[in-house]
């Protein structure tokens, strides 16, 4: 069993990693194509960074949030470490939420209204 919490902590660990990059390398995206708007003088420069900014940031949130869940398989399960899984997931979750609201506008569970 010692064997298999170790490969799933190194799993774990790489989707971790894989997360951190996502935002890193969405945030530098990001940047060169808000540098490149502001060249050819595009007033949506910054609207446009924020959107590209925000999903970078979503994808890779969400990459770590299926990270923590996954490393709960191989802690022990005690109350200290169930509280702070759970702290930690609620204020990724809530910052991806808050992330979402900015991008779309609107609630992921609201109805998009196509009609407009």
């Amino acid at each position: 069993m010692e064997g298999l919490n170790m490969y799933i902590n190194c799993i774990t660990k790489t989707i971790e990693f894989i997360g951190v990059l996502v935002i890193f390398f969405g945030t530098v995206y990001s940047i060169a194509r808000f540098l490149i708007s502001l060249k050819r003088n595009n007033k949506t420069a910054y609207t446009s960074l924020r959107q590209s900014l925000g999903k970078s940031i979503l994808l890779g949130l969400e990459i770590l949030i299926a990270a923590d869940i996954m490393e709960t398989v191989t802690t022990a399960p005690t109350l200290k470490s169930a509280a702070v899984l759970g702290l930690i997931v609620f204020i990724r979750t809530f910052m991806s939420m808050s992330l979402e609201v900015e991008l779309e506008g609107r609630f992921p569970w609201q109805k998009t209204n196509n009609n407009k």
